[in-house]
């Protein structure tokens, strides 16, 4: 799929999402960003969307709800004309040394019942519109096939469940959507991180950095881009699940 002329949803558009509605919107692809809490973030994605020579808009959306993922897609559907592209990246990630059942609920509606709804709603426009391409996040640890981390359970789970929707998805949104994950790795360092924690993670990664934001839009629009993968879960880690 070519993006020139294409409108896509960004979901939590922050940090990383800046460079991927940067790289989307210099191929003339139209942006709709959503926050929930972070107006600010938002709106700095949707600068630099535009900066690129797109257009963006911005939306206040709570991604586990479905009511409000609805107004969203409608919205945007509205506003830009179509809605082609629809990138999930909304996401929580919280320790969870004695996971409780909100801790549970929590972490699977943040991560993975909010990329099944915002796709449920999102699809009918892209079948209508000629089809689409559906690009979620998921986590190099359960696509490697072990959780690597304690105390992260309910993240885990919830991130395992966005590579089985992507394939589940891809097998009942075909031929009209593909639909793909990414697996990021050490992509950018958290604020706050000391020197040793940072030392750790370079020591663990065997291109010994960390990727940066501009590995996962190229990614992305690998993922747009394509008319023949689907169903599959791509790791950006650095080769950081090969140790």
């Amino acid at each position: 799929m070519d993006p020139k002329g294409k409108v896509a949803i960004i979901t939590g558009g922050a940090r990383i999402g800046q460079e991927v509605a940067r790289a989307l919107a210099a191929r003339g692809c139209s942006i709709a960003l959503t926050y929930r809490a972070s107006r600010d973030a938002a709106d700095a994605s949707a600068a630099s969307a535009r900066a690129a020579g797109g257009k963006a808009i911005v939306l206040r959306v709570d991604v586990t709800d479905e009511a409000e993922i609805q107004a969203a897609v409608a919205e945007t559907a509205k506003s830009l004309g179509r809605i082609d592209v629809l990138i999930n990246m909304a996401s929580s990630y919280l320790k969870t040394p004695a996971p409780s059942a909100s801790d549970w609920s929590a972490a699977l509606d943040a991560n993975a019942k909010s990329a099944f709804l915002f796709a449920t709603h999102a699809a009918p426009i892209m079948k209508k519109g000629g089809g689409g391409r559906i690009v979620n996040f998921a986590d190099w640890t359960p696509v490697s096939g072990r959780p690597r981390y304690k105390d992260y359970t309910p993240y885990f789970v919830s991130k395992s469940a966005v590579v089985a929707l992507t394939q589940s998805l891809a097998l009942n949104l075909a031929p009209d959507i593909l639909v793909n994950a990414i697996a990021p790795g050490p992509i950018a360092a958290p604020p706050g991180i000391n020197a040793d924690e940072n030392a750790r993670v370079l020591d663990a990664t065997p291109l010994h950095r960390w990727g940066g934001a501009a590995e996962i839009a190229k990614a992305v629009l690998f993922l747009v881009e394509t008319d023949f993968v689907t169903g599959e879960c791509i790791r950006v880690d650095g080769g950081r699940h090969l140790y």
